[in-house]
């Protein structure tokens, strides 16, 4: 009793090699928990390229630019550079094969349509590039999660295969819109240049019409003027055949003047039918004036050739109103004859009619002269006004109507002038048959009356024509006007469209596109990787956790081969007793620490911040993991050891050794903060890592905490159980 328990307690394990052997096996627990993790998991991602991956391409290329696209060889190519895996390269039928059985970890399928959809980008409902990634997860769970990360590496570098494709083409367009906008330049200055001869031609065309309505406007006053001629030649033609009704009760009174009357009457029918020429002559001449005014509309290429046409209509009208007029003269002539044998009343109004009659034909033989002359001036600018000729056809129609009508009466009023000349010369022949014969006469003079007055009604229907004709006139006058500043605003604009299009001609030719510019658009962002506190490997980033766990399980291990209640002697008091305990634990976690620091800072080549700090803090997580292990199996016994089992699998939960803390379910997270695992691992992290020290020290406190909180737990229990066991021996 007198003997220090420890050194009772540590003979005796050296001397029993039952228990001596077993201890030293369990000294090494931990760095065979931890290091055989950490050795074994120490840096996979650095032999990703031994796990064979299935590379499967389907890819049939497409067209581009007039270039073949083969994306999926492209791809094939680069992962053949790449070492993210072992890949290879098989038929699509061999490789979902083998992935089936088990031969490959993954498979990537390259689809037939790849590059197509590449293509498509410009289109308006463009295709996405599908990469077809096929894990076998029941295969190995975390090779199906490094390759969706290496699938995201290589769709990163497909997408920027792509878009580098695609800027190489655009600023190839850039270039080509640069040289076509050169030429549109110079062809806007072209359009600039026939711009301002159009509007130059455009104004021709409007002074042409302008003098045009003009004539049209005396064209349309002489109709007027042999209107009301016609007009009054017909109320002479019935007062003529009145006055022949008085003169059959006088025929005496002619017998002396019957050759005189014979020649005249003669030279009536002559004249008559020299008029009657004309008249049918203009009548002719109408439809060739209607049928140029239908090309005129059919389109303006074909408006100059109908109005040559139209001026050779005109000349003829003209040659007919001016053989009109002659015959307006010669019948005034022959007329003179017979008038001093009229009444005051109605020669005054028969030679009132003939003046007017020959007035009018005078205006009509000038008007139609000058609209033949104004017609060839109308030839050139007169592309876009059919649309304003319709009103122009519509009187012409009328005014063929009405020449129709009186060529009609012309030929009537010839047939009646020949009746008069036929009954003059039977006058002639003898006053005995002047009776019944100057009845013929009497009824020749009332078709003249009647065909004067179809003659008026027919130069009605032509004033009216020549009205629609001088307002048709006056339309297209205003047509042109339009036409004419539309062309001006055309010349301007068009200047102004060359001069931008150079503008912009020359700003995209200044575009100076090479590779750095195309990788530029492939990949504008580049993510520089700072890192704080670097980790250099898997193994270095899993070391806190997986150390604080060997540990841990070391000092659990130690308590099924060295009994923690019974001393090797009988004990002075409770406080040897739990020291003469404590300090073999204590020794074995001390040790079970230097030995795996020294396997990962030698073997494994862990890097830390400072060695020193890291094997105390190493020491403390032991002793630490030691007071509490004592305490429950101490006190507990074989559940005590369950309880520590249940404190492990809580710690490997929530210390956030290996997911952050926010990660796993909300009921875990409140233990985190009362299991010393959580705050080894936070100062492992702080010693190994990141270099915060001041943290680890915080740590440090924790640990020390605990350690103190179960050392006093344990030493009551010990002090509770000698009073029990012992207090009647001494």
């Amino acid at each position: 009793m007198k003997n220090f328990l420890l050194k009772e307690e540590l003979w005796a394990i050296i001397k029993d090699k039952k228990l001596l052997i077993p201890i030293l096996a369990v000294l090494f627990i931990p760095i065979i928990y931890s290091g055989m993790f950490l050795w074994a998991f120490w840096d996979p991602y650095g032999h990703l390229d031994k796990l064979p991956v299935a590379v499967v391409n389907e890819d049939k290329g497409a067209m581009f630019e007039g270039e073949q696209l083969k994306l999926g060889d492209k791809l094939v190519s680069k992962l053949k550079d790449r070492k993210d895996f072992n890949f290879i390269f098989v038929g699509k039928e061999e490789g979902y094969k083998k992935l089936k059985d088990q031969e490959f970890y993954m498979l990537i399928e390259i689809p037939k349509d790849f590059s197509e959809n590449a293509t498509t980008l410009m289109d308006e409902n463009p295709k996405k590039l599908d990469l077809i990634y096929v894990p076998n997860e029941s295969y190995n769970f975390l090779s199906a999660q490094m390759g969706k990360s290496a699938i995201e590496r290589i769709k990163s570098s497909i997408s920027k295969e792509i878009t580098k494709t695609y800027a190489e083409t655009m600023f190839d367009k850039v270039a080509k819109l640069s040289d076509g906008m050169k030429a549109a330049s110079k062809g806007a200055v072209k359009l600039s240049d026939g711009a301002k001869e159009l509007s130059s031609g455009s104004k021709t065309l409007h002074e042409s019409l302008v003098t045009l309505a003009e004539k049209s406007i005396q064209f349309n006053n002489g109709m007027n003027e042999a209107n009301k001629g016609s007009k009054e030649v017909a109320d002479g033609a019935a007062s003529l055949s009145s006055g022949l009704s008085q003169l059959l009760e006088g025929h005496h009174k002619l017998e002396n003047a019957a050759n005189e009357l014979k020649t005249g009457s003669e030279s009536l029918a002559s004249g008559m039918s020299q008029a009657n020429k004309g008249i049918q002559k203009a009548e002719q001449s109408i439809p060739q004036l209607v049928n140029g005014t239908e090309k005129l509309q059919t389109g303006a290429k074909t408006l100059s050739s109908s109005l040559k046409q139209w001026q050779t209509g005109a000349e003829s009208a003209a040659r007919g109103a001016k053989q009109l007029n002659d015959g307006t003269v010669l019948l005034e002539s022959n007329l003179k004859a017979i008038l001093p044998m009229l009444p005051p009343e109605k020669k005054k109004s028969l030679e009132a009619a003939l003046n007017s009659l020959k007035q009018g034909s005078t205006e009509l033989a000038n008007g139609t002269g000058q609209l033949a002359n104004s017609a060839g001036q109308l030839a050139t600018g007169a592309d876009t006004l059919s649309q304003q000729l319709g009103t122009l056809k519509s009187g012409q129609q009328q005014l063929q109507s009405g020449m129709s009508q009186l060529a009609k009466a012309g030929t009537e009023l010839e047939t009646g002038a020949n009746k008069i000349a036929a009954g003059q010369k039977k006058f002639a022949l003898g006053m005995i048959t002047f009776g019944n014969k100057f009845s013929e006469a009497k009824d020749g003079a009332v078709r003249l009356a009647q065909g004067a007055s179809k003659l008026a009604g027919g130069m009605n229907q032509l004033t009216d024509g020549s009205s629609q004709l001088a307002s048709g006139s006056g339309m297209l006058e205003k047509g042109a006007q339009k036409i004419a500043n539309g062309n001006t605003k055309i010349y301007k604009g068009n200047s102004e469209l060359a001069g931008k299009l150079a503008e912009g001609a020359k700003k995209a030719s200044s575009i100076n596109a090479d590779e750095k510019t195309y990788n530029m658009m492939a990949e504008p962002v580049k993510v520089k990787n700072e890192k704080l506190n670097k980790v250099p490997n898997y193994g270095t980033g899993i070391a806190p956790y997986f150390l604080s766990l060997g540990l841990f399980v070391g000092a659990l291990m130690l308590t099924i081969v060295y009994p923690l209640r019974d001393p090797v002697v009988v004990p002075r008091n409770g406080i040897g007793w739990f020291f003469g305990k404590f300090g073999v634990m204590a020794a074995a976690g001390i040790i079970q620490a230097l030995i795996s620091d020294s396997i990962l800072l030698g073997v494994l080549g862990l890097e830390v911040k400072s060695v020193p700090l890291f094997v105390l803090f190493s020491i403390i997580t032991s002793l630490a993991f030691v007071t509490l292990i004592q305490f429950f199996v101490t006190l507990f016994g074989d559940p005590g050891r369950f309880i520590a089992i249940i404190i492990l699998i809580l710690q490997l939960t929530t210390s956030a050794g290996t997911f952050p803390l926010e990660l796993i379910p909300e009921f875990l997270q409140p233990f985190h903060n009362f299991l010393p695992m959580t705050y080894s691992v936070a100062g492992f992290r702080a010693v190994i890592s990141s270099g915060n020290f001041s943290f680890m020290w915080e740590n440090i406190m924790m640990l020390l905490i605990f350690a103190l909180v179960f050392i006093t737990g344990t030493m009551g229990y010990f002090h509770i159980i000698y009073k029990r066991r012992y207090s009647a021996m001494e």
